[in-house]
């Protein structure tokens, strides 16, 4: 089931357009990372999503309703780069604020504080919160309902490296229930593991909409092999191999994505003179450089 769709979204100011004929969908249980540089779109993107701005063309729909509307807003949570709250309310009080704003039980509060990591910090004025905790703040509150779509905006902006990889094991809980997810981020290295499909904007154009391997093998990018070679035979597995040798017994090749197989073969043919090969595949920020430079101009 597709939670939200897009359907060739158009989106101007001024004449200049932020978003040309964006088609993306979003399916129950699916994460979704969508990059872009400063401009490409993105922020346009989400808010025609969440209802706040209008497209000019197009069709976008959230669980089959209008975005805006009370069904869509009932069913989606957004999670902002920089959350704003009172810093004269403890965080508990500010999560029983949104409870009640919500229709629901405000007893909530300290459970959904508890599932950010900041049960202890309850009871503590939100203005002696670091931006990292009042970050977790903003997650508790977009969890408020069982939302059936996150959308989330940098949301481990702030956060040290144990919190992020808290922050991820959430979002994978949630997608196991069931809710959509889609993540706005410039931390590419977390993405490329804790995502499920890459969209990638550029200058308000969609420009890749695919699993990560299945956009390596479209961009076609050279792959990395590293050889390590036993000590007394690091020059012939080099010569046999022409690769180029590094920090003694390493060495290095390069090859394309469809050469890959027939290199590992000649690799597993020097036995014994190889102890271990590492295969170093484009990442995630090589796959992002390429396709954003495909955008139209």
């Amino acid at each position: 089931m597709q939670t939200l769709i897009l359907s060739q979204v158009t989106k101007t100011f001024d004449g200049a357009t932020a978003l040309s004929s964006v088609s993306l969908a979003v399916a129950a249980g699916e994460r979704v990372a969508l990059l872009g540089h400063n401009g490409a779109g993105k922020s346009t993107l989400m808010k025609i999503v969440l209802g706040l701005i209008s497209a000019d063309r197009g069709d976008v729909r959230v669980l089959d309703a209008e975005p805006g509307s009370h069904a869509a807003r009932a069913a989606t949570a957004y999670l902002p780069e920089n959350v704003a709250f009172h810093p004269a309310l403890t965080g508990l009080e500010q999560l029983r604020c949104y409870l009640r704003l919500r229709g629901e039980d405000p007893r909530g509060a300290e459970v959904l504080l508890e599932r950010v990591g900041l049960g202890e910090a309850g009871r503590r004025r939100i203005g002696t919160y670091s931006k990292g905790m009042r970050q977790r703040v903003g997650l508790a509150q977009a969890l408020i309902g069982r939302p059936r779509l996150l959308v989330l905006d940098e949301p481990t902006s702030g956060l040290d490296p144990v919190s992020r990889r808290e922050f991820y094991t959430i979002l994978d809980d949630l997608a196991g229930t069931g809710a959509a997810i889609l993540l706005s981020s410039h931390a590419l290295t977390e993405v490329e593991v804790r995502t499920d499909r890459i969209a990638i904007l550029s200058r308000g154009h969609l420009v890749a909409d695919d699993t990560l391997p299945n956009l390596r093998r479209v961009a076609a990018l050279p792959i990395h092999l590293q050889v390590s070679a036993r000590p007394e035979a690091a020059d012939e597995v080099a010569r046999r191999l022409s690769g180029e040798r590094h920090n003694g017994a390493r060495i290095d090749l390069v090859c394309g994505h469809d050469d890959k197989i027939a290199r590992l073969g000649q690799i597993a043919e020097l036995g014994a003179m190889v102890e271990d090969v590492h295969v170093v595949p484009p990442s995630l920020e090589d796959i992002y450089a390429h396709f954003s430079g495909r955008a139209p101009s």
